[in-house]
């Protein structure tokens, strides 16, 4: 591990493919996750992205290229996404794999990704904005609070600047309005869908892959209290989750005469609508 030159950290999150079909659990507290297909998070694969970016332009500048390492936070199966990630560009992994973690909400999830971040000594965190599952939008901001960072959401653009150490980052805003700002590092930078086009990993990256460090971590190693993480840490509870209820049919009124104005004015009168 090298201890010196800047290093970049991505949090990626596994989620169930936005094409699958879901059903609600026996328990009724979630879904099925049984025979799903999962991917990672789309804004997470545009921080990704962001982050190979960022590595390939201090390269062009003749600076030294950043170390980029990636982070999840799941069960077994979330190793797939992070060897998608390598296989992408991302120099190592690092997988947060402990019962004691499971089960989390965002404050939870974030107060651990925080912790590992922390200990690798990241210099910028990149992070999509919110996730394709649950979209809370709330992990990275405990991760910079945690970590005690500049934190900055929906950024739509990002200029890493090694030498003064520091960030040119433009955000978006409602009303199609977009801020410039400037941060110092370290930072943590919530990542925008579209800020860029995810690249798809070679087959010389897929192969590379299988050889780069990958490491697990449980919470013991992680230092973090299994009382903050996990369910344990948990400030949400899930009581139940539900399909939305079956519109009712629509009503037709056929004809464009007054009778028929007439008889949709009265519809609407009815549904309170009017």
């Amino acid at each position: 591990m090298r201890e010196e030159g800047l290093r970049i950290g991505v949090c990626i999150k596994q989620v169930p493919d936005t094409d699958s079909h879901l059903r609600i659990a026996d328990s009724g507290r979630g879904i099925d996750d049984s025979n799903l297909n999962w991917v990672i998070s789309s804004c997470d694969l545009c921080a990704l992205e962001e982050a190979l970016l960022l590595a390939e332009a201090q390269v062009s500048r003749g600076a030294e290229r950043p170390e980029l390492v990636v982070f999840s936070l799941g069960p077994e199966r979330v190793e797939e996404a992070l060897r998608k990630a390598l296989a992408l560009g991302v120099d190592r992994a690092l997988h947060l794999v402990d019962e004691a973690l499971q089960g989390g909400d965002a404050i939870a999830d974030g107060r651990a990704l925080a912790a590992a971040l922390a200990r690798e000594r990241c210099d910028l965190v990149l992070t999509g904005a919110q996730s394709d599952d649950l979209g809370q939008a709330a992990t990275p901001a405990v991760i910079a609070e945690v970590l005690g960072c500049p934190y900055a959401w929906l950024v739509m653009a990002v200029e890493l600047d090694s030498c003064s150490r520091s960030l040119r980052i433009v955000r978006e805003l409602e009303g199609g309005m977009n801020e410039v700002l400037r941060l110092e590092l370290p930072a943590v930078l919530a990542i925008q869908a579209g800020i860029n086009r995810p690249r798809f990993a070679s087959l010389r990256g897929t192969l590379q892959a299988r050889k780069k460090p990958l490491r697990r971590e449980d919470c013991s190693g992680l230092g973090v209290d299994p009382r903050l993480v996990g369910t344990a840490g948990a400030g949400i509870e899930t009581e139940a989750v539900s399909l939305p209820p079956a519109g009712a049919g629509g009503v037709v009124i056929d004809g464009a005469s007054a009778e028929a104005a007439a008889e949709l004015i009265a519809h609407l009168e009815r549904e309170a609508v009017l």
